[in-house]
């Protein structure tokens, strides 16, 4: 539901998302399809905490040119396709909030280095179908984060100017890519990243711990 308090203004009048971590809660997806992956291919495991420090990065820089890349991408595809609705959750006050930026006029992206077809099936699991426009995935971009292109790609959809934009997301690749951007960055701590790491990054626009410390930063 829409908040009941009065209208705020803006301090942007766009803001891009990062997806995994930051709107929808899929750290221990994501977490299990690297550990899935792991298994099946190589017969071992990473350590979850090292799994987590993956996630904002596309799987093609994770893996690398490591001869075995496209099996174990594959497989944690497989995994996470197979997963995704049953290990996806939300975190309390997303809807709220971007209802609250829509309501004042904010445009609302989202940037992330999924492919559009898991990052469609999350944010409609998630039911943010309404609330968003899925402008980049790793689909878009030949680079990802925390190279610039993915935020430079969704504020040219967005037709958002630098001066009007804010990237927000909860690891340090976020960080980095927006502000290679141009654009101010802040950082959320619900999510994958460490909050030590995303806190030394110093985001422009600051560290938000809950989801009413980001609205206090996105609507003055």
């Amino acid at each position: 539901m829409i908040s009941d308090e009065p209208l705020r203004q803006p301090r942007w009048t766009t803001a891009i998302f990062d997806l995994d971590g930051t709107l929808v809660n899929t750290v221990e997806l994501i977490v299990e399809s690297f550990r899935h992956a792991e298994r099946e291919v190589r017969a071992g495991d990473v350590d979850p905490d090292i799994a987590r420090s993956w996630m904002g990065r596309s799987l093609v820089d994770i893996y690398g040119d490591a001869p075995d890349a496209g099996t174990m991408i594959e497989a944690y595809l497989r995994f996470n396709h197979a997963n995704l609705e049953v290990l996806q959750t939300s975190y309390e006050g997303v809807v709220d909030l971007l209802q609250d930026l829509s309501r004042a006029g904010v445009k609302v992206g989202v940037a992330t280095s999924k492919g559009r077809e898991s990052a469609r099936r999350s944010v409609a699991s998630a039911g943010l179908d309404d609330l968003v426009e899925l402008t980049t995935t790793a689909d878009e971009t030949v680079l990802h984060k925390p190279h610039p292109d993915p935020i430079l790609h969704a504020q040219r959809m967005l037709d958002a100017g630098d001066e009007q934009c804010v990237y927000i997301g909860d690891a340090i690749w976020d960080i980095r890519a927006g502000r290679a951007a141009g654009i101010d960055q802040i950082g959320v701590t619900w999510g994958a990243g460490d909050t030590a790491d995303l806190e030394a990054e110093t985001p422009s626009a600051g560290v938000a711990h809950s989801v009413d410390e980001l609205r206090d930063l996105l609507l003055a």
